[in-house]
C-alpha cells in the first residue's frame, strides 16, 4: 500500500485561560478520554489550517455518526491536516501574560522537504502559488475543546462558532473531522451561508463540498442569493476582491426581536379578462416572493438543491403563519441560476393551521425572470364580449430557455357551450388560444409578442396581434424609453364611443420618465409618437364610395404631456407593524390621510389629411382614508372624487382616438365590512349627458400574507378573480410555526 508523506509537524498558536488546561475531564466523552495524545482544553479560538487541494478529494456527504471515522492510513489524502497536538506547550504565568493567557505555538513553519527542489517560476499565464498565508483557515470558536491528534477530530462544546469560507456553523457541541473536513453538530445548530439560515437539532455538514443533512429542520431562504450562496467557493481563486463574506452568527440574529417587517411587493396572479376595467386596470401581474421560512423533519442538501420531508413553507415572519404550503416530500433542483424546479407529494394549501386545500400540481417551477404564473391546472375567465361568458384556459410553455420564453395558452368557453352550441359541443366557435411571446435582445432590449383568437373561425376578423420592441434612449440627458410596435386588431376602448377596433399599426414612442420641476412639487411627463394607421372612421369624406369597410388609413404624429402635483391636507398615524395591530389584514401599516390634488394635460394629434385634434384637460380631485384596518369591523374607509373638464380643438377622423367626453365625474369608496372583507366601487360618467362611461364593483379578502379580489364591471362585461400573495422583510429571529392559533376576525 502507497502511502502520502505527511506534511511536517504544524505548530499552532492557542489562546485559552491559564487554569483552563487539562489532560482529563469528567465531561470527556469514552471515545476520546482513551485517546494517547488527546488534550482538553477551555474557552479557546483555534484557527485550523486548511489545503488549498481540498476539492479534489473525494469525500462522503452522507451522515457519520460522532467520532466514526475511516482508518487514517486507509486512502491518500490532498488535505493539509494537523498530525497532533503540540508535545511542548509555551508557559506563561498570569502575572507575565497579556490579559492572563496561555499561549500555546500552533503557527505553521514552512514546509521543509527531504531533498533540495528547484522550484522553476510560474508560467507567465498562471498565478504564483500561494503563500502559506493564502491557506484556508477553519475558525472554530467555543467555551472548551478537545483535539485527538490520532484521529484528527476536534470536539468543541459551549457556544460553539464554526467559520470556514463564508459558512458560520453554531452549536452546543461539534466534532470536525478534519482529515475529511465533515462536521456533525447537536443542539441549536444554525448554518448562516449568505442570506441563508437553516437551523436543526443535529447536523451533519461536508465543508468542501457543501454538503449536509439537518433533523428537525427551520430556517429562512432569501430566493434572490440562494444560488449564490450555497454555491461552494473555489480554493483557488484568485480574483480581485474575491475576499469570503463573514455573516453574522445565528446566535446574535436569532435572538433579536422580530422588526422592521416591511412589504416590497408580491406575486398578482390574475384570473379573468386580459383588459383593464375602463379607468379601473387590472393589478399588474407577476412579482416575486423574495424570502421564505421553511421547516421540514429532516433537510439534505447540496449544491444542486435540496430535499426534505414533512416540510412547511409560509411567507409570513409572524407565528402562527397565516399561509402554508404543506408536502410530504419536497425536492427543488437548481437548473440554471435563475431557474429552480420543485417537486412535491402531498401538497396543499393551510390556512390559519387548519383549513387546508389540495393543489392539484405536483411540479412548479420557480422562475426569477418575469414570466406569467399558472398557479393551478386551469385559470377561470370571464368575458362577454368575445368568448360568450365564463371560460377555462390552460397555459404551456413551448420554449423556455434564458433568452426566450413562448407560450400557448388553448381557452374553451364553457357558458358559450352551454347557453349557444346547440348541442354540438365541437364546434370551432367553442374553442380559442392566445400565445406570448418574450425575447431579452440586450441588456435592456426585450422584444415582446402576444397573440390572441377567440374561435377559429373566420380567423381573418378574431385574430388580434401585436410585436412589441422596447429598449432605453438617452434623450436630453435623462433616461427615456423607446417603444417600435406592430399591431393586429388591436381593441380599445374609448368612454362613450365604447370598444373601438385598430386593424393595423405600425410606429414608434418616445416616453419620458417622471421629472421633478426644481423644489415645487410639481412632476412633468411626456411622450410622442409617430404610426401609420388604418382604422374604421365615420367620415363620409374619407371613405371610399364602393367599399367593403369603413376603414381608412392615414398616418398620425402626437404628443402629450402632463403636469400635477398633490397637496397633503392632513396626514394620521399609522400603527406599529405586528401581528395584531397594523399588520393585522394588510401587508403594509395602513396611513390614515387627506390629499386633495390638481393637474393639466395636452395632447396634440396631427394626420396626415390634414385634421388635426388637440385637448387641454385640467382635473382637481380629493382623496383620502380613514382608520388602520386593524378592528374587526367600520375600521376602514377610503375615499377618491375627482372633476376632469377638457377644452377641444378639431376632431380626429378616426373613432378609436376621438374625444367624446370632456366633462367626466369619477368617484369611489371602498368600507370594511367585517374583519378582513372590503367592499367598494368605483364609477365614471359623462357629466353632459349623464352617460355611465364604467363602473367597477369589487369584493375583497385581505389578509396579512395573502389576499382575493373579485371584480366585476356590468358595463363592460368583464370580470376577473385576482389573487395576492405578499413579500416581506424583517429582522430578527422568527418563532416557531406551531402556537397559538389567532382568529382572521
Amino acid at each position: 500500500m502507497t502511502h502520502a508523506v505527511p506534511p511536517p509537524e504544524p505548530h499552532h498558536v492557542v489562546h485559552l485561560s491559564s487554569t483552563a488546561i487539562s489532560p482529563t475531564s469528567s465531561s470527556v466523552p469514552p471515545q476520546l478520554a482513551a485517546a494517547k495524545d488527546a488534550t482538553l482544553l477551555g474557552e479557546v479560538s483555534i484557527g485550523y489550517p486548511v489545503g488549498q487541494n481540498n476539492t479534489a478529494q473525494e469525500v462522503s456527504s452522507s451522515p457519520i455518526p460522532p467520532l466514526q471515522v475511516s482508518d487514517v492510513e486507509s486512502r491518500n489524502r490532498t488535505i493539509a491536516k494537523l498530525k497532533k497536538f503540540a508535545s511542548e506547550t509555551i508557559a506563561q504565568t498570569p502575572e507575565n501574560s497579556v490579559n492572563n493567557l496561555r499561549t500555546l505555538d500552533f503557527s505553521a513553519p514552512a514546509t521543509v522537504a527531504p531533498e533540495a527542489v528547484q522550484t522553476p517560476p510560474p508560467a507567465p499565464s498562471q498565478p504564483a502559488p500561494a503563500s502559506t498565508g493564502g491557506d484556508r483557515i477553519i475558525e472554530l470558536n467555543s467555551n472548551y475543546q478537545e483535539y485527538d491528534a490520532q484521529r484528527q477530530i476536534v470536539t468543541a462544546e459551549g457556544d460553539v462558532l464554526l467559520r470556514y469560507d463564508g459558512t458560520v456553523l453554531d452549536a452546543d457541541r461539534l466534532q470536525v473531522n478534519l482529515e475529511n473536513l465533515i462536521g456533525v453538530g447537536e443542539g441549536n445548530v444554525a448554518l448562516t451561508r449568505g442570506q441563508q439560515v437553516i437551523r436543526g437539532d443535529r447536523f451533519t455538514y461536508n465543508l468542501v463540498q457543501d454538503t449536509g443533512n439537518v433533523l428537525n429542520a427551520s430556517g429562512e431562504v432569501f430566493i434572490p442569493t440562494a444560488g449564490a450562496d450555497f454555491t461552494p467557493s473555489l480554493p483557488t481563486d484568485v480574483t480581485a476582491g474575491g475576499i469570503a463574506p463573514r455573516p453574522l452568527s445565528d446566535r446574535i440574529t436569532a435572538n433579536q426581536p422580530l422588526q422592521q417587517v416591511t412589504s416590497p411587493g408580491g406575486v398578482g396572479i390574475t384570473a379573468g379578462s386580459d383588459r383593464g376595467f375602463g379607468g379601473v386596470p387590472l393589478p399588474q401581474q407577476g412579482g416575486e416572493i423574495r424570502r421564505l421560512r421553511v421547516e421540514a423533519d429532516t433537510i439534505n442538501f447540496d449544491p444542486q438543491g435540496w430535499q426534505a420531508t414533512n416540510v412547511s413553507i409560509t411567507n409570513d415572519p409572524f407565528s402562527p403563519p397565516e399561509l402554508e404550503l404543506r408536502a410530504d416530500t419536497l425536492t427543488l433542483t437548481r437548473e440554471t441560476p435563475s431557474r429552480d424546479r420543485i417537486r412535491t407529494t402531498g401538497q396543499r394549501l393551510v390556512f390559519d393551521q387548519g383549513f387546508s386545500i389540495p393543489i392539484p400540481r405536483n411540479e412548479q417551477v420557480i422562475d426569477r425572470r418575469q414570466r406569467q404564473v399558472t398557479p393551478g391546472l386551469v385559470n377561470l375567465g370571464y368575458d362577454s364580449e368575445d368568448r360568450g361568458g365564463l371560460f377555462v384556459e390552460r397555459s404551456f410553455n413551448v420554449i423556455d430557455s434564458e433568452a426566450v420564453r413562448v407560450s400557448v395558452t388553448p381557452q374553451v368557453f364553457v357558458q358559450q357551450a352551454i347557453t349557444e352550441s346547440g348541442g354540438n359541443i365541437f364546434s370551432p366557435d367553442l374553442f380559442g388560444v392566445r400565445g406570448s411571446l418574450d425575447a431579452t435582445l440586450g441588456p435592456q432590449t426585450i422584444l415582446t409578442g402576444s397573440a390572441v383568437l377567440p374561435g377559429f373561425t373566420d380567423i381573418a376578423d378574431n385574430l388580434r396581434a401585436s410585436l412589441r420592441l422596447r429598449t432605453p434612449v438617452n434623450l436630453l440627458e435623462r433616461p427615456h424609453g423607446l417603444t417600435v410596435e406592430y399591431s393586429y386588431r388591436d381593441r380599445l376602448y374609448n368612454g362613450s364611443l365604447g370598444y373601438q377596433t385598430v386593424r393595423s399599426s405600425i410606429g414608434g414612442i418616445v416616453t419620458s420618465p417622471v421629472i421633478p420641476i426644481g423644489d415645487t412639487g410639481f412632476n412633468l411627463s411626456y411622450q410622442a409618437g409617430a404610426q401609420y394607421i388604418t382604422a374604421d372612421s365615420d367620415r363620409i369624406d374619407l371613405l371610399e364610395p364602393d367599399r367593403d369597410n369603413n376603414r381608412i388609413s392615414l398616418g398620425r404624429l402626437q404628443g402629450s404631456a402632463a403636469l400635477s402635483r398633490g397637496f397633503l391636507l392632513w396626514q394620521g398615524t399609522p400603527l406599529p407593524a405586528t401581528a395584531t395591530q397594523g399588520l393585522r389584514y394588510t401587508p403594509t401599516p395602513i396611513v390614515p390621510y387627506v390629499q386633495v390634488y390638481g393637474g393639466v394635460r395636452g395632447d396634440a394629434s396631427f394626420y396626415s389629411n390634414g385634421d388635426q385634434q388637440t385637448l387641454l384637460t385640467g382635473t382637481i380631485g380629493i382623496q383620502g382614508q380613514f382608520g388602520n384596518f386593524s378592528r374587526p369591523y367600520l375600521d376602514y374607509t377610503g375615499f377618491n372624487l375627482a372633476y376632469s373638464q377638457g377644452i377641444l380643438g378639431g376632431s380626429s377622423p378616426f373613432l378609436f382616438d376621438r374625444t367624446a367626453d370632456t366633462k367626466i365625474l369619477s368617484a369611489g369608496i371602498t368600507q370594511q365590512i367585517y374583519g378582513p372583507f372590503r367592499l367598494g366601487v368605483q364609477t365614471s360618467i359623462n357629466v353632459d349627458t349623464g352617460q355611465e362611461l364604467s363602473t367597477d364593483y369589487f369584493l375583497e379578502y385581505s389578509r396579512r400574507t395573502y389576499g382575493v379580489v373579485l371584480r366585476y364591471n356590468p358595463a363592460l362585461e368583464l370580470g376577473s378573480l385576482t389573487l395576492r400573495i405578499s413579500d416581506f422583510n424583517w429582522v430578527g429571529g422568527t418563532d416557531p410555526f406551531a402556537g397559538d392559533v389567532r382568529s382572521p376576525f
